[in-house]
């Protein structure tokens, strides 16, 4: 990955819509150099997909809670059941295996405070395994970025022998 992969990728974070031509403009290349690397970006697994930013308040979910779960026990038969509950929970849109007092930390969007609170009393509670939870609700957002930084440090590559 070069500097115009990063901006490539850069330019699609910021704007999946972009055509092929406003992309290769944007880089400073052609169309079909551009698009190969694209493509060669997507085969490699660095982008993953394309969707839609949606506006969570207008959508319907103004709040958002931060989760932080503690589990009883950590063997695989625990773990393994708390992430295959938590996949299955659409409100749940993020989940972090965490170092320190959590285990996890989930964000949640949801339309009301009642809504969480069914939430937490019939879906998160009913998942075997856990110790604890704690909520926090944010009041608001202050920074919510869609470009990744440059990496500070140059990726390794691979040695050949």
């Amino acid at each position: 990955m070069d500097a115009v992969d990063l901006q490539i990728i850069r330019e699609l974070q910021a704007d999946g819509r972009l055509s092929n031509q406003e992309l290769a403009d944007r880089v400073r290349l052609s169309p079909s150099p551009c698009l190969r690397r694209v493509r060669r970006l997507e085969e490699a697994g660095l982008i993953r997909g394309y969707t839609a930013m949606v506006d969570q308040v207008a959508f319907g979910l103004p709040i958002t809670v931060f989760v932080r779960v503690r589990l009883e026990r950590h063997t695989a038969e625990t773990v393994n059941a708390f992430e295959e509950h938590v996949d299955e929970i659409e409100h749940i849109q993020d989940c972090y295996l965490m170092a320190g007092s959590s285990d996890y930390l989930l964000r949640v969007v949801i339309e009301s405070l009642e809504a969480y609170e069914q939430l937490v009393r019939d879906r998160i509670h009913a998942i075997p395994g856990i110790a604890s939870i704690e909520s926090s609700f944010a009041f608001g957002s202050v920074k919510q970025s869609r470009t990744f930084p440059r990496p500070t440090q140059p990726r390794s590559r691979p040695r050949t022998p």
